[in-house]
């Protein structure tokens, strides 16, 4: 789903400021090292699987987390600004400054990315390594295919993710991180499928 851009015409990284004054026309616009990324809008089976994973973490989400959508954006400087499609953060860190903050400038401790045709490369492997380089303990990744959907689990260790799971269909998964949720791939395409 997303594609990388060149650097503006002065030479320089795309910043923050560059990103905020993009056009609002339905593209999601994020920074990896200063390069911008645009993503078409959203496809139905992608806000499926978004909007099904959404429900079953916020039914058992404990108080001090919340679980959070996209477009919202973890914004760590002024050169990186990802929208994972799910994430799950420190309620404390979405309320900095004592009120909601607008980018969630501290690392999620969960990122999740439901993989789009175009986004097979980016996903799994650019976005995965900077969610590692910012902290985010947990990211999970998740095919929407309705003849086929998965799930892969990854957990931080000593810098880089690591492979904890990797469930497909009806094989439920049974995280025990940011906190105890089961997520069977299936049941987040069940939409996508005639009654």
């Amino acid at each position: 789903m997303s594609t990388m851009a060149t650097p503006t015409t002065t030479g320089r990284p795309f910043t923050t400021d560059d990103l905020d004054a993009m056009p609002d026309d339905g593209h999601r616009y994020e920074l990896v090292d200063g390069e911008l990324l645009v993503s078409p809008g959203p496809a139905w089976q992608h806000q499926e699987a978004v909007g099904a994973l959404s429900g079953v973490l916020r039914a058992v989400c404990p108080s001090e987390l919340r679980v959070v959508i996209a477009p919202f954006s973890v914004r760590p400087d002024k050169h990186n600004d990802l929208q994972p499609d799910v994430l799950v953060a420190r309620y404390a860190d979405l309320t900095a400054g004592g009120g909601p903050v607008k980018n969630l400038t501290a690392a999620p401790v969960l990122a999740v990315e439901v993989i789009s045709p175009s986004s097979r490369l980016i996903d799994p492997h650019l976005k995965k390594a900077l969610y590692a380089r910012l902290g985010v303990r947990s990211f999970w990744l998740i095919d929407p295919d309705p003849q086929q959907p998965e799930l892969t689990a990854y957990v931080l260790v000593s810098g880089e993710y690591q492979e904890t799971a990797r469930v497909i269909g009806d094989q439920a998964y049974r995280a025990q991180e940011p906190f105890v949720a089961t997520v069977v791939p299936s049941e987040l395409v069940r939409g996508l499928l005639p009654s």
